[in-house]
């Protein structure tokens, strides 16, 4: 709990005081276009000290560095101020549907951040694997999928909606409502991760036959070999 609420101050101080100080204080010296990328600097820093926590390469790792280079490029190659806030827009909807193209691939994102946080915990990424797929598990995931791409299209539609009412003048604005967004619809999501750890916890055999399950490849693969 402590190192969660370590976070969230954390988040408050890169993603919206620092940027929101930067915005305010070097758009009339620089430029609004100039002051954007420069207030984006303290969240890259910060988002690569975040991945070095997880002291691991994993998919979750792999997402946020990925997220972080590709968001810095759109926001380098834009040009313009009002651009880059469009193109992030556009970004955000791109997101989105990547995460609900990993549902009817069966591959739910969600699931594999599972794996990666689990096995930071200690527990054998195979058995968890096999046990997330559970019949009554799996379903969960996608649900949780969804959520976090509602999180991405409700913050790029109501962006959209602020570029079009105030021009470049949305972007304070949209730094403070990403933040909140993100607060905010973390608890759908969360209370699908506890929903599932309920179900696990109300039902110990469905470890049981994880377990039993990567037993037997592991014995099959003994043979094998």
């Amino acid at each position: 709990m402590k190192n969660n609420n370590k976070f969230v101050v954390l988040d408050l101080i890169f993603y919206v005081a620092f940027p929101l100080a930067i915005w305010h204080i070097m758009r009339d010296m620089i430029g609004d276009y100039y002051a954007m990328l420069l207030s984006s600097v303290p969240g890259i820093f910060y988002t690569i000290y975040r991945f070095k926590e997880l002291k691991k390469v994993n998919v979750f790792g792999i997402f946020m560095i990925s997220n972080l280079i590709v968001g810095t490029l759109v926001d380098v190659l834009s040009g313009s101020a009002i651009r880059l806030l469009w193109n992030n827009v556009y970004y955000s909807y791109a997101v989105a549907l990547l995460f609900l193209l990993t549902i009817p691939f069966k591959k739910p994102i969600s699931l594999y951040f599972a794996l990666d946080f689990t096995e930071l915990q200690g527990y054998d990424r195979s058995t968890n694997k096999k046990l997330f797929f559970h019949k009554r598990l799996f379903p969960i995931f996608n649900w949780i999928v969804v959520a976090f791409a509602l999180q991405n299209i409700i913050l790029a539609s109501i962006k959209a909606w602020l570029i079009s009412q105030y021009g470049v003048e949305a972007f304070d604005k949209g730094i403070v409502l990403r933040q909140l967004l993100n607060w905010g619809l973390t608890i759908p999501v969360m209370a699908g991760y506890l929903y599932i750890g309920k179900i696990i916890y109300d039902n110990p055999d469905f470890v049981k036959e994880a377990t039993g399950s990567q037993e037997e490849d592991a014995m099959l693969t003994n043979e094998r070999l």
